[in-house]
């Protein structure tokens, strides 16, 4: 019987696994299997083998550490379950964080890219330009054309950074919108909640003074009431 390990089919499968060990741990950013593969000089399906296989092994070892694909390339991670520890790392004295104004800004540009400075603006219903300012130097967006249309505004989109970040491999890997968005019977429910009827609370009001006598000599006229009660003064 032939020992596995004579086997030069299994010998370069080895070899290459190590070889991608080494050049994925010591990358800054997720390496592309077409990068890997000029390294290691065979093909990126071969290296998406390899790095699917590299996973399915440290995930059945247990490990605290796991391989990825994200942003189009594969990297190294901490695994999920060890989040707990691992944000006690990052998280404690860290200062510097996005702002509410950034994220907003951020998730306008991921979902609606490509996307102009102006149109962001739009949405939001304030200037953007210092928090896009901020996002571009972060990494997180960045040019990525020019409008056609009149003006030739600048347009923005995510980049390889805003992925790596969320851990994901592509933007259709974003949560669908719809599931932050409330159904058109909540928006109704609550808009009815918010704004109650002008008419009803005016005759409410109206018959709770009158049986307090809170109206005081009866000269205090229902039109006058109703001013006094929804005076936004």
């Amino acid at each position: 019987m032939t020992d596995s390990s004579d086997d030069p089919g299994d010998r370069f499968r080895q070899a290459a696994k190590r070889a991608i060990e080494a050049i994925v741990m010591v990358a800054e950013e997720p390496m592309a299997p077409h990068l890997i593969g000029q390294l290691l000089e065979v093909s990126p399906v071969v290296v998406d083998g390899l790095c699917r296989e590299l996973a399915e092994e440290y995930e059945a070892e247990g490990r605290g550490f796991e391989m990825v694909q994200v942003a189009g390339g594969w990297r190294y991670q901490s695994h999920p379950d060890q989040a707990p520890y691992v944000e006690r790392l990052v998280l404690d004295g860290q200062t510097s964080k996005l702002s509410a104004a950034a994220l907003e800004t951020l998730a306008i540009v991921a979902y609606k890219q490509p996307i102009s400075r102006a149109q962001v603006a739009s949405i939001r219903g304030v200037s953007v330009d210092g928090v896009m300012r901020t996002l571009q130097q972060r990494g997180y967006i960045t040019e990525v054309g020019k409008d056609p249309g009149p003006g030739q505004a600048t347009m923005f989109g995510t980049t390889p950074a805003f992925l790596e970040t969320l851990g994901i491999n592509g933007l259709d890997e974003l949560p669908p919108l719809g599931d932050f968005v409330p159904s058109a019977t909540v928006v109704e429910q609550l808009e009815r909640g918010l704004r109650p009827d002008r008419e009803s609370v005016t005759v409410e009001e109206l018959e709770r003074l009158t049986t307090d006598g809170v109206a005081g000599d009866g000269d205090l006229e229902a039109a006058d009431l109703d001013d006094e009660l929804f005076d936004d003064d």
